[in-house]
């Protein structure tokens, strides 16, 4: 029995993204439905923050409350990129289970699929940040700029995050299976997040690896979440993390559209 495929229609972007915004809402709902998916958003920030806190912290930082200090704003990076993971494999479920046969019979945006998962993710990164920055607290992290800063740093890793998505949707439609999409992934991530000033400063870094490190743009996000949250120039680094997340999503959104396309025909 074959499915049924909607006529093809002239679906405006305005559309499309009102499509996107709905089926964001059934990605809120299955989360909402099964918790148990947020497991790796908060465990894993925490596990992290005491980890690099207290076993690195009096090595690279001379006491744990100083390098919680630094460390945190970057640790914040980290763990957006790596809930970005969620969305490919989100994504490549729903195809093994058919649920993307039924959207090709309804009369959305080819788009609107992949549009609705990225969006839905906000979730995930909004949770991630809170279980985050709330342990820090407790451990003795303190904001030192105002309010307004504070939801900029926010708002500029939400959007990063939302770039980065575009890398796990292209993964999720060319592995065939959920399982391979993080152990794919892992490959992208840790040469971004390791391999950047989060953890250890720049200049006590080998030469050749400060070159990646200083147009990493981990990196760039890392020193914009310190100054908007700690105080110093921020604006800078905040551009430069701007720009690479456009350039990102603008890479890989059309290549994960086109690998959509081509898997569910």
């Amino acid at each position: 029995m074959t499915t049924a495929i909607a006529p093809t229609t002239h679906i405006s972007p305005g559309s499309a993204l009102r499509h996107g915004f709905t089926l964001a809402g059934r990605a809120v709902t299955k989360v909402r439905k099964n918790p148990e998916s947020l497991l790796d958003v908060t465990l894993q920030p925490i596990i992290f923050l005491l980890l690099f806190v207290y076993l690195f912290g009096g090595a690279i930082q001379g006491s744990t409350d100083a390098y919680l200090q630094v460390l945190l704003p970057g640790l914040m990076v980290q763990n957006i990129a790596f809930a970005s993971l969620g969305t490919g494999m989100a994504l490549n479920t729903d195809i093994t289970k058919g649920v993307f046969d039924r959207f090709r019979s309804m009369p959305i945006a080819r788009s609107a699929p992949l549009i609705g998962a990225v969006l839905g993710d906000v979730v995930r990164f909004v949770v991630t940040l809170t279980v985050l920055f709330t342990v820090a607290v407790i451990m003795g992290f303190r904001v030192q700029t105002d309010p307004g800063r504070f939801l900029i740093a926010i708002a500029l890793l939400i959007a990063f995050g939302l770039c980065l998505c575009w890398v796990s949707v292209f993964v999720g439609m060319l592995v065939k299976s959920p399982q391979a999409v993080p152990g794919t992934l892992v490959a992208f991530i840790f040469p971004l997040t390791f391999g950047s000033n989060v953890f250890v400063p720049s200049d006590s870094l080998p030469g050749w690896l400060q070159v990646w490190v200083d147009i990493n743009p981990v990196t760039h996000l890392a020193n914009a979440a310190r100054g908007l949250l700690l105080g110093g120039d921020w604006v800078g680094d905040a551009g430069w993390a701007f720009l690479w997340g456009i350039g990102i999503a603008a890479v890989f959104f059309p290549l994960a559209l086109r690998a959509y396309r081509k898997r569910v025909g």
